[in-house]
């Protein structure tokens, strides 16, 4: 089916207490891995590409290879723009007919942020295209953990969806991009405050790593769209080396990225089971 956006996708995500995934687009057999796993789930997927991406694939390729990869589903597929570095960067993509776009202003000062991102909304509310944004300081998994003064302020961002009209918010919460090297600590009460305070879809980065138990509880607090890229990336890594330690005489593209596929559709299938409504509504939680 032709791309759709994300904006209904994730209202009745929240509205229904379960989490669209939203996987990196990086190539051809990522792509597909996504699409096939999605549809063998019944579940609605977002395909996302960071500037770095755009930048070394090419955007019209990415676009040509999602809308090609969409129309052989039957699910709802959107193209969303991950991490925008700049006006001109969503510009572009909304030219290319991305169904949804993110900007990340959250290493600006609070204003500089507000103002930046209520430029984004008027341009693309304006072609009918949902925004994500950012608020707090989301770092790497490397990196010293963070202070929870880095944390999203619930009361801020309620101002802040209000004054810039963004349709979705990626909270600061605990979570963070790459490679955990220790447990995750994710602060729920804070979550469910962001959510009680904004009243929007809310979107979690950084949870490759992060155990099935804290994304379920997540969801339950908010959290409507959920980003993995590292443990995709590690799975279809892993799987080349695999294959090609095993079968040292393969030069045949076809079968080496074949089998590369294929690992990592259980990898997403899995990521998928754990954001489906029955599954987090059968988890019997006590008070976070």
């Amino acid at each position: 089916m032709p791309l759709v956006s994300t904006k209904e996708m994730l209202e009745d995500a929240r509205r229904n207490g379960f989490a669209v995934p939203a996987f990196p687009a990086h190539h051809l057999d990522i792509i597909r891995s996504v699409v096939d796993a999605a549809d063998d789930m019944r579940s609605p997927v977002i395909l996302q590409t960071t500037p770095a991406t755009l930048e070394k694939v090419g955007i019209d390729y990415v676009t040509a290879l999602v809308r090609t990869a969409a129309k052989r589903v039957s699910v709802p597929v959107a193209l969303h723009l991950d991490h925008g570095n700049s006006y001109a960067t969503v510009a572009r993509c909304l030219r290319m007919g991305y169904t949804s776009v993110m900007i990340d202003g959250s290493h600006l000062p609070y204003r500089e942020n507000v103002a930046l991102v209520r430029r984004v909304v008027e341009m693309a509310h304006a072609v009918g295209v949902p925004v994500e944004s950012e608020l707090g300081a989301i770092g790497a998994a490397n990196e010293t953990p963070q202070a929870h003064s880095s944390y999203t302020d619930p009361i801020q961002a309620k101002e802040f969806v209000e004054t810039t009209g963004t349709d979705f918010l990626a909270p600061a919460f605990g979570t963070a991009h790459g490679v955990y090297r220790r447990g995750v600590r994710l602060d729920l009460t804070r979550l469910k405050a962001i959510s009680r305070q904004t009243g929007v879809p809310l979107v979690m980065h950084g949870a490759s790593g992060v155990p099935m138990e804290d994304i379920r509880r997540s969801i339950q607090s908010g959290i409507a769209k959920i980003n993995f890229s590292t443990e995709l990336k590690q799975s279809f890594s892993d799987s080349l080396r695999d294959y090609l330690t095993q079968h040292p005489e393969e030069n045949d593209p076809r079968k080496i990225f074949g089998a590369a596929r294929e690992r990592l559709r259980e990898v997403i299938r899995q990521k998928i089971s754990w954001m489906q409504p029955a599954a987090v509504k059968n988890k019997q939680d006590g008070p976070v």
